[in-house]
């Protein structure tokens, strides 16, 4: 049946999901689809981990990055990068947050809202209110 040199991969648990629910008859595989798709695109649980535009920057826990806020641009002098994210949060734990936190990870404190680190600067500003947060997040070469 398998050749040498042949591996046996599993079947993922989608596919027979996807087999059972057809051979139910009562599924079919665009509503299975719909089901899965709209509890992943509803699902905002903040998760902690870090930043997509810098991978060494914490995402602090109770702040779920904003998926298409992303942007990156490379240049000679440095890179450019923002993104945001949202959570019910107050400004005041962000800020302690990341005071405590970026100068673990080699980041010179400027301001309360501002890191300096090699040839990078951080910048942290806030929209909304306290329990409806958004933290913009910046990344530009310094100057």
């Amino acid at each position: 049946m398998f050749r040498p040199g042949w591996r046996r991969r599993p079947v993922p648990a989608l596919a027979a999901l996807v087999v059972i629910g057809l051979s139910l008859g009562g599924l079919s595989l665009a509503g299975i689809r719909a089901s899965i798709s709209g509890a992943w695109a509803a699902d905002p649980r903040p998760t902690a981990g870090f930043l997509s535009i810098a991978e060494d920057v914490p995402l602090m826990p109770g702040l779920a990055e904003s998926p298409d806020a992303a942007t990156v641009f490379d240049k000679p002098a440095g890179r450019i990068a923002n993104t945001e994210a949202r959570g019910a949060v107050a400004a005041a734990a962000v800020r302690q947050f990341y005071a405590a936190t970026l100068p673990q990870l080699g980041w010179e404190t400027l301001a309360p809202e501002r890191y300096r680190r090699e040839a990078e600067q951080l910048r942290l500003s806030f929209t909304g209110r306290d329990g409806a947060l958004t933290v913009r997040f910046e990344l530009l070469p310094n100057q």
